[in-house]
């Protein structure tokens, strides 16, 4: 490293430290996430204008995520984004904490902390929030909404609203907005083939999460479903007790998966799909000005994050390609096998259908929820 590399990193960790131990961490990331870290006034500039901030805001909203800031690059999840938008719709009312990078937890913990109040708000997977309010896990429905744009039709829609998310709010919760990342993919270990078609799949031991559904999916195309926890996951592919796995094109850049895979097939079965929910007995004692602000931000972010997710995707793949990883989209013949072989039209999903949505009836206006374009749209791979 260079000197100038070097005092340039130095003053960086000085500010960091010095915002942070003054009770500005926030001030901190936002000033990290800019790049301003290395000079004294723009720090002291960010500093005092987050002070302000909180100091005229009438509520503080700590918000927690699983991503570091810059994920947002390859990983569209918006944090900051979101925190400007609430602190600018509700006119300054709101100061926005966060809490980036797990430091309150991830996942199942994040949802547990905003259902009791402890944090306001979080981000975490749809497949989190099932526990809480099981027909959020119909997203899981093998191509009932694995596309971004079926995902945002179904979760824009009137049914979706009218029947989810008084469920949703029934166990304590208030969604703010669904966040587009992109949808699972089947990504090969090192040395592997491609896989193209469901005949591919044959005997592959594919590493699954604990959702059930997901792993009928799988058996169901033919391959040798394979439950390892998360964060055991890379080395599981590595000495190979798994041969594939199926986070976004996005996740497995973010999560470091590159050195150790050969091939990706977009086959857009599931969405990786993502939300923030916020504490529902916070939010109604809020004022009805403030609600309206909160709810418009969630709006704000949601056109913000659709735009980005093109452009996450491109990064995440050049970065993933600089490995060796290569792409393949499927035609129309190859991904109708796909449908064919495990699609939720099957009659093995049926008893999901019925329990997860609770009739036939409720699925089928759903179903046309996702059928339905809404008034957003999002690029699809």
């Amino acid at each position: 490293m260079t000197t100038d590399k070097r005092e340039l990193a130095s003053a960086e960790r000085r500010n960091f430290l010095k915002l942070a131990g003054s009770g500005g961490f926030t001030a901190a990331l936002v000033a990290g996430s800019a790049g301003l870290l290395w000079s004294d006034a723009a720090v002291a500039q960010t500093r005092q204008e987050e002070q302000e901030r909180q100091e005229a805001a009438e509520h503080t909203m700590t918000l927690a995520t699983a991503y570091v800031l810059g994920a947002s690059r390859s990983y569209p999840i918006m944090q900051l984004d979101l925190k400007e938008n609430i602190q600018n719709a509700t006119n300054g009312k709101v100061y926005v904490k966060l809490a980036p990078g797990g430091q309150l937890g991830a996942g199942g913990a994040l949802v547990q902390a905003v259902q009791a109040n402890t944090i306001q708000a979080a981000q975490h997977s749809l497949s989190n929030f099932a526990p809480f309010a099981s027909a959020v896990d119909l997203i899981n429905l093998p191509y009932f909404c694995g596309s971004n744009q079926r995902f945002t039709n179904l979760t824009q829609s009137d049914a979706w609203k009218n029947e989810v998310h008084p469920k949703v709010e029934a166990s304590g919760f208030k969604p703010l907005f669904y966040v587009v990342i992109d949808p699972r993919v089947v990504a090969v270990r090192q040395g592997g083939e491609a896989i193209l078609t469901p005949e591919d799949m044959q005997g592959v031991k594919f590493r699954v999460p604990g959702s059930q559904m997901l792993q009928q999916y799988y058996r169901m195309v033919g391959a040798n479903p394979t439950p390892v926890a998360w964060g055991e996951t890379p080395s599981a592919i590595k000495q190979g007790v798994a041969d594939a796995l199926d986070p976004s094109v996005g996740a497995l850049h973010v999560f470091g998966f590159g050195e150790i895979l050969s091939h990706v097939t977009f086959t857009q079965a599931v969405p990786d799909s993502q939300v923030y929910s916020m504490n529902l007995e916070w939010f109604n004692e809020l004022p009805s000005d403030v609600q309206e602000g909160l709810m418009f931000a969630g709006e704000i972010t949601t056109q913000q994050n659709l735009a980005k997710v093109p452009a996450a995707r491109a990064y995440a793949m050049s970065e993933l390609r600089k490995n060796g990883v290569e792409f393949h989209t499927l035609d129309d013949g190859q991904m109708g096998q796909w449908k064919e072989a495990g699609g939720y039209q099957r009659p093995e999903w049926d008893q999901f259908k019925t329990d997860l949505a609770g009739s036939m009836d409720t699925f089928a206006m759903l179903e046309e929820g996702a059928d339905t374009q809404s008034r957003y749209y999002v690029h699809d791979e």
